[in-house]
């Protein structure tokens, strides 16, 4: 039955819709026959230009912003507004662009000629509607904007923001965003690779140049270290072979996280319940959480991604810790542990990352009868296929959000492939992909053989996505190569060690037998040069390398660091890291592996795939100028790298690394001081010597630690750049005390308002104490506060003390009075005398 309500509803319905007929036919019939055609409704516009600032100097940039007030309905949806500049001398020049939905468009632009320039905003009209059937808007008539002038000045000094200076102290995260400039010290390290073929470029770090030790602690699944007693001179076993620990570590914004358990071949063997993964802060050495991952794939952290996301009403950076690179994918917050949302059909394939951090893979798919076609797959497509609105919407809220069950989000990743292009002219087998410049080149290589193999390179451009760059380039293989064993993987032989520069666009591989490098033009596919042979021993195993500044930096087992113009092949310098003791048995060099490079440096470390018992003792880990080849910094014996697991990462500019001997972690980098100053006397006279004394202390997280609290009680001194790695290994690895330990130089200095007087300086001694003597001159009377300043080194960021004196005038000596003639001695004696001896008479007498 139908209430009496919505029947009454009904019927007032049905006689404003006869109403609204009606009108409509009236009106219809009522009008003239002139605007018979014009039924298209007439809308004002209100147009606007602004310049910011409307004063600048000539060759600085403004931002001119115009358009109309005039609001559009859908995202993608625009006006055609020209900004017209009419210039001091007359001439006119048009901008015509298409704005946002706001209305609103704006350009920077500079001007080279000072004077007075005219700004309008200039609509010609359009036809706009929108809504479910287009029945709303209309014809939105032409409009020019009031004028506006930009002035131009031939010495005009705009007012920049002054920026903010890098730390002078020792800092930790989160960042304040307004530090911009701090962008280039915070790098992370998102990619991880257990195996020992990902030597890895690291900008935006200040490496630590000297062995300074932060924090130190165990990892965590098992005892580290020599065993003892019975078990002899035998450690603990630590990882080599097959069973690395550290292994998937990567660090994001400050924070290391790793995988605690330990992996071996591809699969774990312990139970996925008890692995654990671990987030470490990388400034403090502060354990922020444990998490078990089970049912997430093989519940391990395979690598991590830094995200920017633009949409039209929010813009930022996300963060995510990744389980698993294929099939199921699982998005970790960094922060918390907390799973986000997964992708499930993952294709397999090598991860690189796109421009914003999107995840990218490639493929090359068909063959000769059907033809080649290039895939692209996006992490980032795979989410906005799935998810509508997300173009103006926040990611956070549009990806991150549960259901009514509190289950995440999960997105079919066969949706993510957002380049689908045939390649015309390839019109056989490429090979496999050996890497790839995303929005650049994609370069493949077949296997290489006795008579060599071919080279390809295919564009990503996206002005040319799919064409060929050099198609099927043949080298043909040295005549040596003939008796090559080309049946071993190309782990022995081919582009398994390889490295290639997008800057440079030079690729470099290696081969086993002949021992030598081979340089490739990544333009032309032409091999450009070959080196001489290198050291036999590094036939042992893969050769690693990397090309960073123009340099193809190379090491292996031979322990001989090679550095060449990646250009042109010649030896720009060598290094042989010599085994001092002979410890080794691959031979006089200890076999040399690279870790990363940064800030100029390289930093190499030393694993073998299978060590002895005892293990060989002093390995180095070292930073080399790989301008010059010379050491930077050296610490033999603290370090030791893990074939199997993680080597040295750096974020943050601070490098954290497993130690093989131990079983621990390290962190290195420069870190905070303390200083204490105080005065023999704080009430001092004019020309009478005072003495300055005071300390200076290490104070680093590590410094905390209860082992460190009970051999230093009264704190760890802090010692000169040149002491340091003889000082870590007393300190952190309870090596002999070194003798000649030196401290830091110390300025004291005392001030009075604008007065400031140098007082010395001195270098504190292996306790951490200074001291100094000062005699205050005359002219120097008064209250004074005095200084002890540490500058800093390459281990420590700088620190003061301060305390107080007073100064006072030295009191004046009284005149000298006036001494009587010798005479007056003479009679004055015999006058005592006399008197004397009447005394005594007198007392005999009464006696």
């Amino acid at each position: 039955m139908i209430s009496n309500k919505f029947k009454s509803k009904k019927n007032l319905y049905s006689m404003l819709a006869i109403i609204l007929m009606l009108s409509f036919v009236t009106s219809m019939f009522a009008l003239p026959n002139a605007n018979a055609q014009s039924t298209t409704r007439e809308i004002i516009t209100f147009p606007f230009v602004d310049a910011i600032p409307h004063t600048a100097g000539v060759g600085q940039n403004v931002l001119i912003n115009w358009g109309l007030l005039n609001f559009l309905n859908s995202v993608n949806d625009g006006w055609n507004v020209t900004l017209q500049i009419t210039y001091p001398d007359g001439k006119i020049v048009n901008h015509t662009a298409k704005t946002w939905s706001t209305g609103s468009v704006g350009r920077r632009l500079s001007f080279t000629e000072p004077g007075n320039y005219t700004l309008n905003a200039v609509f010609d009209g359009e036809t706009y509607k929108y809504g479910p059937t287009l029945q709303n808007g209309g014809y939105y008539k032409p409009s020019k904007s009031d004028n506006v002038t930009l002035q131009i000045l031939t010495d005009y000094k705009k007012n920049d923001h002054p920026g903010h200076t890098l730390p002078d102290e020792y800092w930790t995260r989160p960042v304040d965003s307004q530090m911009r400039e701090w962008y280039s010290i915070m790098g992370s390290w998102l990619y991880s690779r257990g195996d020992y073929n990902n030597p890895k470029n690291a900008p935006y770090n200040d490496a630590p140049e000297s062995a300074h030790i932060l924090w130190t602690m165990d990892i965590g699944d098992t005892n580290g270290g020599l065993a003892g007693g019975d078990s002899g001179s035998s450690p603990y076993q630590a990882g080599d072979a097959y069973e690395g620990r550290f292994y998937g570590a990567v660090i994001v914004s400050g924070v290391l996280y790793y995988n605690r358990e330990f992996w071996t071949s591809g699969s774990s063997t312990v139970p996925y319940q008890s692995q654990m993964t671990v987030a470490v802060d990388l400034h403090t050495g502060k354990v922020l959480w444990e998490r078990n991952f089970a049912g997430m794939g093989n519940a391990r952290i395979a690598l991590a991604q830094i995200l920017t996301y633009i949409s039209e009403n929010s813009r930022g950076t996300w963060s995510y810790l990744w389980i698993g690179s294929s099939g199921s994918m699982y998005a970790i917050e960094p922060k918390t542990g907390e799973l986000r949302y997964n992708m499930t059909n993952v294709p397999t394939g090598t991860i690189y990352y796109g421009p914003s951090g999107e995840l990218l893979k490639y493929q090359i798919t068909g063959n000769t009868s059907v033809g080649y076609r290039l895939l692209q797959w996006n992490s980032t497509h795979v989410v906005t296929s799935n998810t509508t609105g997300l173009a103006s919407a926040e990611w956070g809220s549009s990806v991150h959000t549960r259901n009514a069950r509190g289950e995440v989000r999960s997105f079919d990743a066969t949706s993510g492939y957002d380049i689908n292009v045939s390649i015309p002219n390839l019109t056989a087998s490429a090979g496999n992909i050996v890497a790839a410049f995303p929005e650049d080149r994609l370069l493949l290589s077949t296997t290489p053989n006795a008579d060599g193999f071919f080279f390809t390179g295919i564009s990503l451009d996206s002005d040319s996505v799919g064409s060929m760059l050099f198609n099927r380039r043949e080298f043909k293989a040295p005549a040596e190569w003939a008796g090559f064993d080309f049946s071993m993987t190309t782990y022995q032989t081919g582009w398994i060690s390889n490295a290639f520069s997008q800057e440079d666009l030079v690729g470099v591989f290696w081969a086993r037998e002949s021992r030598k490098n081979y340089g490739f033009s990544l333009e032309t596919g032409k091999q450009i040069w070959e080196t001489e042979t290198r050291i036999y021993a590094d036939a042992w195993a893969a050769r690693e390398g990397i090309i960073v500044d123009g340099k193809f930096i190379t090491s292996s087992v031979g322990g001989i660091i090679y550095c060449y113009d990646v250009k042109t092949g010649n030896e720009l310098w060598h290094y042989a890291n010599t085994d001092k003791y002979n410890e080794s048995y691959h031979g006089e060099n200890w076999w040399t592996i690279l870790c990363f490079v940064s800030d100029g440096k390289a930093y190499f470390g030393h694993f073998v795939h299978s060590p002895t018992i005892p293990l060989t003792r002093g390995a180095p880990f070292f930073a080399i100028d790989i301008e010059t080849g010379d050491v930077v910094w050296e610490i033999d014996g603290a370090f030791r790298q893990s074939q199997w697991g993680n080597r040295a990462i750096i974020g943050d500019s601070i490098i954290v690394t497993q130690d093989y001997y131990d079983s621990r972690l390290y962190a290195v980098g420069k870190g905070p001081s303390e200083m204490t100053v105080s005065m023999s006397n704080a009430v001092v006279t004019a020309g009478s010597p005072v003495l300055v004394s005071g300390t200076v202390m290490d104070i680093a997280p590590g410094t905390q630690s209860d082992s460190l609290k009970m051999r230093f009680p009264k704190g760890l001194p802090a010692v000169s750049d040149a002491s340091m790695s003889d000082w870590m290994l007393y300190t952190y690895k309870e090596f002999t005390r070194p003798m000649d330990t030196q401290g830091v130089e110390v300025v004291v200095f005392a001030q009075q308002g604008d007065n400031t007087i140098d007082l010395g300086r001195t270098v504190s001694d292996a306790n951490g104490r200074f001291s100094l003597t000062w005699t205050p001159p005359a002219s120097t009377t008064g209250d004074w506060d005095v200084y002890a300043y540490f500058s800093g080194s390459a281990s420590y960021y700088g620190s003061y003390a301060k305390t107080e004196m007073a100064v006072f005038a030295a009191p004046e000596a009284p005149p000298p009075t006036e001494t009587p003639p010798y005479e007056w001695y003479i009679i004055g004696a015999a006058i005592a005398i006399i008197a004397t001896v009447i005394l005594v008479g007198v007392w005999i007498k009464k006696k």
